[in-house]
């Protein structure tokens, strides 16, 4: 009886070391690419002194750069909830190939080149555009204003909105729709009631990834309107001045602003998730 135990035990060490080595080669590849993120990102930080921080922070246009990036990036995220939220409902609830069609059309920008995304929204927000013509008697021009940053935000952020809004409303359970509707409710009710409360948290994270992707964003900015200069375009055009010395300062002061407003934008939909589960 003794050994028997002793071998099980034996084979419960074995099975535990083995799991222990597959959960390591796992992880393996995972670390190589976690450190292939951080360790630019680390080594540019940490080449960076207190005094040249201070320089930049201290340049009123890079102020100035990194504000309008942070203000336009949250005014694309709104836009982009308001407008891909409904059609997520949509795909969400959609068949056949309307649907496929419709889906590969939302991911489009993923695949388009953002500076040929820019040159494309040139022909419909430009000066001599389809719709910059019509809102230029108006006094309203995109071409090199905080419109145009808006569009060309956008139109690249977009795909994140609705993606992650169409997974939060395909987790909502059609069934309880169906209930609603027997019990009087109309379609637009159901949508308010039901389906926005359940399907918040995946809105939520559309617009959080909408608003980071969107402070990110050069391409179709710079070519859209390269005046007045967002963040990273004034980070390209310092390093075009004045190579790495001040353009890595800026990266940093960026890196630094952007990650801080991301991370505290999730931990608040976090808590109100945790607050809901309690």
């Amino acid at each position: 009886m003794a050994r028997a135990i002793a071998v099980d035990e034996r084979r419960g060490e074995v099975r535990r070391a083995a799991s222990r080595l597959a959960f390591g080669l796992l992880w393996l590849p995972g670390g190589l690419l976690l450190l292939f993120i951080l360790l630019p990102l680390l080594r540019m930080a940490s080449a960076q002194s207190g005094a040249s921080m201070a320089s930049v922070a201290a340049m009123p246009d890079v102020r100035d750069a990194i504000v309008l990036s942070l203000w336009t990036a949250g005014v694309t995220a709104v836009v982009a909830a308001v407008l891909g939220t409904p059609l997520a409902y949509f795909l969400a609830r959609g068949n056949g190939w309307p649907r496929r069609l419709t889906e590969a059309v939302v991911d489009l920008p993923l695949a388009v080149p953002h500076t040929v995304a820019g040159i494309a929204l040139l022909f419909v927000f430009g000066r001599r555009g389809v719709i910059g013509a019509l809102f230029a008697p108006m006094g309203i021009e995109f071409w090199g204003t905080a419109a145009g940053i808006v569009v060309a935000m956008l139109f690249v952020s977009a795909p994140f909105m609705v993606n992650a809004a169409r997974l939060g409303f395909a987790a909502v359970d059609p069934r309880l729709e169906k209930v609603a509707r027997t019990l009087g409710a109309s379609a637009f009710e159901v949508f308010y009631r039901v389906d926005l409360p359940l399907a918040w948290r995946g809105i939520a994270t559309g617009a959080v990834l909408t608003y980071a992707r969107s402070i990110s964003e050069i391409g179709a900015v710079m070519v859209l309107a390269y005046y007045p200069m967002t963040a990273p375009v004034k980070i390209y055009d310092l390093y075009l001045q004045t190579g790495l010395r001040e353009s890595s300062a800026a990266a940093v002061l960026l890196l630094a602003v952007t990650l801080s407003t991301f991370l505290l934008l999730r931990r608040m939909v976090d808590a109100h998730s945790r607050h809901e589960g309690r």
